[in-house]
């Protein structure tokens, strides 16, 4: 574990960046190749700890995969290759890898057992648990099989016609995959539309889907046609420099190839909304995805509203859009967005205790939070509670910051991206 200081009243952020990755699509893009009959080649993959974790995961259960630099290699076996592992599957710190293992291996005629790091093992599992287990999946473990580590029996599974209580784009996904092999069709109903990037990518390897408003069916396939994912910049990535040059005066910077899915970029709406100066160029579309560039001015920003629909659409960046609130002229309001609790942490809790040690106020609510806009703030030293988009988050508010801020556990970052904090040194020189 280690520390990390970031020196605040920083000079402008300048210069281009292409940050790792997307990570949901470097996930999908293994598991989708291994169960694939014959070499893809994935480019541009997330070479970080999460994303790693679901390789290994892979490679126990048979797949060959092979990581040269940003490239992965895979070999699959077919739809129906998959084998029984020689031991328990370590999940690392991802509920990705983790929440859709369990939804591939429920039909697997075979056992598995999965288990992760202590903040993994902390995160709730239920709500994937409880729809396969209606499909006739047979999942044991801790918390009357809430919490890892779980043991998978493979069994045959039936389609079910699933209404989602909450969007989850993870839930959906585990539910689909199992769908690939139960009998006959199997539906997910969404509340609101979630990241759809197991149903892009499906699409592309040839597989099947209908798509009906909210309704997303799957029924058995047999076979899953190899190719070459090209994955683009991770959005949940860029955010941070999107933010960080917003709210450093002076600022400008060009962020290359990020995947700009309209279920994923909540983030530039709201910050435009915000009065952010943003600007997406060079749009393009590969492998199902669309990718742009975008560019970055800094800009006064004023507050808002965040709720509803853009919940989903913005989940995973909204710890980032709390800093930028923080110093955005007015009140700005999240709410509906109780999914952040059940995180790598409890993201509400965790970005309200360490912005009001930099001096922002903050209100916690059951489902979000209000934030009163300053303009400065305090040093301070705070944790990272080992989540990667916390840290990154102070890291980014630490700009503005009078002072030093310290970040516990910073090292937390190569969940998702490596190199971090190296990038804030280039982009400030």
């Amino acid at each position: 574990m280690s520390n990390r200081i970031i020196k605040g009243n920083s000079s402008p952020l300048k210069g281009e960046i292409t940050p790792p990755g997307d990570k949901s699509i470097s996930h999908r893009s293994l598991m989708l190749c291994s169960l694939a009959k014959g070499t893809s080649l994935v480019r541009d993959f997330l070479i970080s700890d999460d994303a790693l974790s679901t390789a290994n995961a892979m490679r126990a259960l048979g797949a060959k995969i092979e990581i040269k630099g940003t490239q992965a290699i895979v070999k699959g076996n077919g739809i129906n290759g998959l084998k029984k592992p020689e031991k328990i599957i370590d999940c690392g710190n991802s509920g990705t890898t983790t929440r859709l293992l369990i939804g591939l291996l429920s039909p697997q005629q075979f056992t598995t057992t999965l288990t992760g790091d202590k903040y993994l093992q902390a995160r709730p599992m239920r709500r994937v648990v409880d729809p396969l287990t209606q499909m006739g999946a047979k999942i044991t473990g801790n918390e009357d099989s809430n919490k890892l580590p779980l043991t998978i029996t493979g069994n045959n599974l039936k389609a079910i016609s699933y209404k989602l209580p909450v969007a989850s784009a993870q839930v959906k996904s585990a539910i689909l995959l199992a769908g690939m092999y139960a009998e006959g069709e199997t539906e997910v109903i969404e509340p609101s539309a979630s990241r759809d990037h197991t149903e892009r990518m499906l699409t592309y390897l040839g597989v099947p889907i209908t798509k009906n408003r909210n309704s997303i069916k799957i029924n058995t396939i047999s076979q899953i046609n190899p190719g070459e994912i090209v994955v683009p910049s991770d959005i949940s990535s860029a955010a941070f420099f999107i933010v960080g040059a917003l709210i450093i005066p002076g600022s400008e910077i060009l962020i290359k190839n990020v995947g700009i899915n309209p279920l994923r970029a909540g983030i530039i709406d709201i910050l435009k909304n915000m009065g952010g100066d943003l600007e997406i160029i060079n749009q393009r579309d590969v492998n199902g995805e669309p990718i742009g560039d975008i560019v970055v001015r800094s800009s006064n920003l004023h507050s808002t509203e965040i709720c509803g629909d853009l919940i989903p659409k913005t989940i995973d960046e909204l710890p980032v859009v709390a800093v930028a609130a923080s110093f955005a002229e007015g009140k700005t309001l999240i709410k509906d967005a109780k999914e952040l609790r059940v995180k790598e942490t409890d993201r509400i809790h965790a970005m309200s205790t360490e912005l009001r040690k930099l001096g922002v106020q903050i209100e916690e609510f059951e489902d979000g939070m209000s934030i009163i806009g300053t303009n400065s703030l305090n040093g301070a030293v705070c944790s990272s509670w080992g989540d990667h988009r916390i840290a990154m988050s102070i890291a980014i508010a630490a700009l503005r910051a009078k002072g030093e801020i310290e970040i516990i556990d910073a090292d937390c970052v190569s969940v998702s991206y490596p190199g971090f904090f190296e990038v804030i040194d280039e982009l400030r020189q």
